[in-house]
């Protein structure tokens, strides 16, 4: 019987799993949600749920704990490290940790060298403009998206309904998904066709007339 992984070996396999797609693919192998400036946040005054950003999209404050949209961490722990703001005798917690507002993705950039020189020129969400609605980043409190099929960027409130819309089957046969029958009833999510006894949810009660 093989021995129950560890939490740090799992870690630890995980960083490596991480280390090496960076290592293939870069930033363009990294899914947009993956992105620190794309991560969900919950605002701590009106706690709303929102993408993340230096200020709330509905109450305009400043969170306790902003995190870093390139490296997303919360707390600089680097005695000695690349900081701007050098802090040799503590660790740097909320705005002492902030360094600047990326004008892409309207989310807090830590005070590290790196991350300031690096993430305005590789932010994701640069003309992140939604395909459906037109707006940008700074027009809409959700997280961007990017759509499977015609790669474009979508705002999370237009994502099901242009994915819907958008996606395309390669074998569609029109066979019911439950019985194999002809179907002429189609999921939108889906795109799975359904007869007319299964196109209802289970437990429905049909009418016989």
């Amino acid at each position: 019987m093989p021995k129950k992984k560890t939490g740090a070996r799992k870690k630890a396999d995980k960083m490596r799993e991480r280390q090496r797609a960076i290592q293939s693919s870069g930033i363009e192998g990294r899914s947009l949600v993956d992105f620190p400036c794309n991560a969900l946040m919950t605002c701590d005054k009106c706690q709303r749920l929102q993408k993340n950003r230096a200020l709330c999209y509905f109450c305009d404050s400043i969170q306790k704990l902003p995190m870093c949209g390139h490296c997303g961490k919360t707390k600089c722990q680097q005695k000695s490290g690349d900081c701007i703001v050098k802090h040799p005798n503590a660790f740097t917690v909320g705005l002492a940790m902030v360094g600047a507002i990326c004008d892409h993705c309207e989310a807090w950039i830590c005070h590290g060298k790196k991350c300031l020189e690096t993430h305005g020129c590789m932010c994701p969400c640069i003309d992140s403009q939604c395909f459906e609605c037109k707006r940008t980043v700074w027009d809409h409190g959700g997280r961007i998206f990017i759509c499977s099929y015609c790669r474009y960027h979508i705002c999370e409130d237009d994502q099901m309904e242009h994915q819907a819309s958008c996606q395309v089957l390669e074998s569609e046969d029109y066979k019911c998904g439950s019985c194999n029958k002809v179907g002429q009833y189609s999921c939108l999510r889906c795109k799975l066709c359904y007869c007319d006894d299964h196109v209802r949810r289970k437990g429905a009660k049909l009418d016989k007339n």
